[in-house]
């Protein structure tokens, strides 16, 4: 399994405990539109990301990113710097 994907896996444990709606998640899948979330669910979220991946999101990176596949290219980048 390449980095992405195991980083893409990871991501996923991490967004079913906040996928209430039971919605189909893939790379494509956006946060605000697909999965609904508001932003104090997104502040919850990035905030497991960053402890899983001992990483530090910046604000404007995450203004960037709007979908999982997005997630998985900031983290794979940020774990590789």
């Amino acid at each position: 399994m390449s980095d992405r994907q195991t980083i893409l896996a990871a991501i996923l444990g991490q967004i079913e405990p906040f996928n209430k709606k039971g919605i189909a998640v893939d790379d494509t899948t956006r946060f605000a539109q697909d999965l609904e979330w508001d932003s104090l669910t997104v502040l919850d979220f990035v905030a497991n990301v960053e402890d899983e991946f001992d990483v530090l999101i910046s604000m404007n990176l995450q203004a960037e990113i709007e979908n999982v596949g997005q997630l998985a290219d900031a983290i794979e980048t940020l774990t590789t710097a």
